[in-house]
């Protein structure tokens, strides 16, 4: 199961308490659109995989930076082409797909192509034997972090994803009783699609190229299908290159099978949501209760771009402890006057200068419905154990999430992140995520800014601390630090310092 490539809870030995310098030669990245296609040489160390993508058409090398065609294992024809396809079987382009979750994402060209269709993708990938996939994924400018479908939860909520994707992923999707598969039904939306390409979809042509036994591609299959029977997924078509499956708007009918081997097993009880270090269940994830067959588990979602502003059927249904609709628009409106003061302290927010966003303790993911406009995706964290749990809420608003424990590292590469918001929440371990010269912005109780502000000059930032929008009378300050350049190296450091 992998087990050992799966995120752990850090000992002592394990913790950094250094500063992680930037090489040498460290760029910033290209802008966005740009960043998909290009990133510099010099800006990820591990080259190694490039060696070998470079057969398969996923990088080439082209003198200091690298290119990314849009080529893949199963992308004949390049991502983009690949998305087309796949658009003529099931809606791409009508607003209904909107978050979509891609495992084993290499270096993540279907999420990089599948942004312009304004679907936002989580992409993820073990830090494996290929090392470095993730982290070309996010110089690119693509939403990913490093992760594996092991024996552990994903760290996302029940109903998070419209779509699922799986291109020559690699998992053993009928392995332990199909608990993979399951797993991908708890965070699949109900009326949510998976969609499979490659091995063994198309045995019967292509099992000669794929250097296996058709006897043995042929009971892969089978497996499969009978796994998503159990789950009680439609499927909906298998053309060309892909198959793609259909689960159910509720479990009404799914319930009332009568024959043993298609009765589902579904768990008696639980949070389907907690998923921070907690294991996979082989059992299928009950949906909220309906009233008829054509009632959607859980409550219907508003097409994008409506589904920003709408109110999440969680808080519309009061499945969310404390959080009233009266308060979700004032927290639209709350984030509408704080971005007019953002804007006017780091100006780069508006010029195209950051990309990859991070809200450290995003509650409604206010702060990315307020950044719509500009060319950056947000990972909203919500951490994880507290409550109320707000994660499937930023799911269902269309945005990305992901549960986490500020006590350890975040599932990422150094140097991955341009802008990140802090709102109440304060780690060190920001600053191994952080690009040089990308900014921070620390919301908190006075007091504690003071904390910050002395940890981030010792850590090379620049810091300027300023009242609240509200007043200085406030007891909350806002503080926003820049992080500098520096490789560790004494003469080269003082030289660049001298310089600027």
């Amino acid at each position: 199961m992998l087990k050992y490539r799966e995120r752990h809870c850090p000992s002592k030995s394990e913790l950094l308490h250094c500063l992680i310098p930037a090489p040498p030669k460290y760029k910033l990245p290209f802008k966005w659109p740009q960043s998909r296609d290009y990133a510099w040489f010099d800006n990820i160390p591990h080259k190694e995989l490039s060696i070998e993508k470079d057969r398969q058409n996923w990088i080439k090398v082209e003198g200091d930076r690298f290119r990314f065609p849009g080529g893949g294992t199963m992308f004949r024809y390049g991502a983009d082409s690949y998305i087309d396809d796949m658009n003529e079987l099931i809606p791409l382009t009508n607003g209904s797909i909107r978050t979509a979750v891609d495992t084993g994402c290499g270096v993540a060209s279907w999420g990089a192509y599948l942004l312009k269709r304004d679907i936002l993708p989580m992409s993820f990938a073990p830090k494996d034997t290929h090392e470095a996939q993730v982290w070309f994924a996010l110089e690119r400018g693509v939403p990913a972090m490093i992760g594996i479908m092991g024996s552990q939860r994903l760290p996302y909520p029940a109903r998070a994803f419209d779509m699922a994707h799986c291109s020559r992923c690699l998992v053993p999707w009928s392995a332990y009783d199909g608990l993979y598969l399951t797993e991908v039904d708890r965070i699949l939306r109900p009326g949510g699609y998976w969609v499979l390409s490659g091995p063994p979809i198309r045995w019967k042509q292509l099992w000669k190229g794929w250097e296996r036994r058709p006897e043995d591609l042929k009971h892969e299959q089978d497996d499969i299908e009978k796994v998503a029977k159990r789950l009680c997924w439609k499927k909906v078509i298998e053309k060309d290159a892909f198959a793609v499956w259909q689960k159910p708007i509720n479990h009404i009918d799914c319930i009332k099978r009568k024959r043993a081997h298609h009765k589902p097993h579904i768990c008696k009880s639980g949070n389907e949501d907690e998923s921070w270090y907690k294991e996979m269940k082989n059992c299928i994830t009950p949906m909220p209760d309906v009233s008829n067959r054509d009632e959607v588990s859980g409550g219907a979602l508003e097409k994008w771009p409506e589904r920003a502003a709408s109110v999440p059927p969680r808080i519309r249904s009061n499945l969310i402890t404390g959080i009233t609709e009266k308060q979700f628009h004032e927290d639209n409106k709350l984030w509408i006057e704080r971005m007019k003061d953002y804007k006017r302290i780091v100006t780069a927010l508006t010029k195209g200068r950051y990309r990859n966003v991070m809200d450290m303790n995003a509650y409604l993911g206010g702060f990315s419905a307020a950044l719509m406009k500009y060319p950056v995706w947000v990972m909203n964290v919500v951490p994880a154990n507290i409550q109320p749990d707000t994660l499937g809420v930023i799911y269902e608003r269309g945005f990305l999430g992901v549960y986490h424990d500020w006590c350890e590292a975040f599932s990422t590469y150094p140097r991955t992140y341009d802008f990140i918001h802090a709102g109440g929440v304060f780690s060190v371990y920001q600053d191994r995520i952080l690009r040089p010269e990308g900014t921070v912005i620390f919301r908190d109780k006075a007091d504690m800014i003071g904390k910050i502000k002395g940890i981030a000059e010792r850590m090379k930032w620049n810091t300027k601390t300023i009242d609240d929008e509200s007043g200085s009378l406030d007891t909350e300050k806002t503080l926003v630090a820049v992080k500098s350049y520096w490789t560790g190296d004494v003469n080269e450091d003082q030289n660049e310092t001298k310089s600027k």
